[in-house]
């Protein structure tokens, strides 16, 4: 299975998924995520404001930043290569990098894991 790694733009969180002002499209894509790592996907997030070496000592990511600046993230690489620039992918995406199917998804548990009264 491939591996994907985010290079995330500052964000206040490591998910961005923080603060008052929640932006929607990082709610979905952590659902995305861990959606993806259930169904055994292997994806490693990196946040500028967070972890900069991990930009810097990369240098796909340190090559990407210095023609397109910090404004262009984010940046995902799939196995060391660029596959998307300036979004996050969408589970589609994440599902054909990864060679997930739909009907590879996992019950979740709790109150709906195979009970129809929910």
């Amino acid at each position: 299975m491939a591996t994907i790694q985010v290079f995330d733009p500052a964000l206040c969180c490591s998910t961005g998924v923080c603060g008052v002002e929640v932006d929607q499209q990082l709610v979905g894509f952590s659902a995305d995520i861990d959606w993806a790592k259930q169904n055994g996907a292997n994806i490693e997030r990196f946040n500028l404001a967070q972890q900069p070496l991990a930009f810097a000592e990369n240098l796909v990511v340190k090559g990407f930043l210095e023609r397109s600046g910090a404004d262009a993230l984010p940046l995902i690489l799939v196995d060391g290569e660029v596959a998307l620039a300036g979004r996050y992918p969408n589970r589609v995406e994440l599902a054909r990098w990864t060679q997930i199917t739909e009907t590879e998804e996992k019950p979740v548990s709790g109150c709906c894991s195979g009970s129809s009264r929910c």
